[in-house]
């Protein structure tokens, strides 16, 4: 089983529901809804410095060669990060196949009817072309960027971030700070910061006022150090 049980029992959902109306941007953030045991199989798979490749995107054009890219002002850049790849993954150990089959469950029939409920609206694959290119884990480093961005597209309901950042360090203090935080616009000249901290789920209406958000630099100074999320994309009918 991926899904805590506790996590998602009624009186649960209907937490997340409230939670979820009363927020601006509309969001809820969600510690522990994964099996830890699991994702640790999944994280041993990600530290493997084997099968990711670096994905850039402008404002103007996604997955940007470095042709083009070196051509683009730095202003007009809005992500660089390494992207899974999993087309090249080893099915050779369980470890590898965990991995695959998360991101199998994140566009089940069961994680789309969590996500249904919580959100009020059919949340489905029928009329996405390829669902599974909608769901990958992604890794920052120091050097990397999410600039300001807005999620939302015709149709699409739910956007989901799931950390899986082990002893990452979140505090007011620099010295003791990892950074990589989630950033929303939010609303009244009032951004909403969320740490990226291990197993924490956070699930949003891209098309919610104040919505538009990006990701604070790295602080850590440690160069093969990587923040790693899950990033998936849900539609309704």
């Amino acid at each position: 089983m991926w899904l805590n049980e506790e996590q998602v029992i009624d009186s649960a959902i209907r937490g997340y529901r409230k939670t979820l109306l009363r927020s601006s941007p509309n969001h809820i953030v969600i510690d522990n809804l994964f099996n830890d045991a699991k994702l640790q199989q999944v994280i041993r798979v990600l530290q493997q410095e084997h099968n990711w490749q670096t994905q850039q995107h402008t404002y103007s054009a996604l997955y940007v060669d470095n042709a083009k890219w070196q051509k683009t002002h730095k202003k007009q850049r809005f992500v660089q990060r390494d992207m899974w790849l999993r087309d090249g993954t080893s099915m050779n150990s369980a470890d590898s196949n965990s991995a695959l089959q998360f991101l199998a469950f994140l566009r089940s029939d069961e994680f789309l009817s969590l996500l249904s409920r919580i959100f009020r609206v059919v949340i489905t694959d029928i009329n996405v072309a390829e669902p599974s290119i909608n769901t990958n884990y992604f890794r920052l480093t120091a050097s990397d960027f999410v600039n300001l961005h807005a999620d939302d597209s015709p149709g699409r309901e739910v956007c989901m971030l799931l950390y899986l950042n082990k002893d990452w360090h979140s505090s007011c203090n620099r010295e003791n700070n990892n950074g990589g935080e989630l950033v929303f616009k939010g609303t009244d000249n009032n951004p909403i910061t969320i740490a990226p901290l291990y197993n924490r789920c956070v699930l949003f209406d891209p098309a919610s006022e104040g919505s538009e958000h990006w990701v604070n630099a790295l602080t850590t100074q440690n160069s093969h150090q990587y923040r790693y999320n899950v990033t998936s994309w849900y539609w309704s009918e």
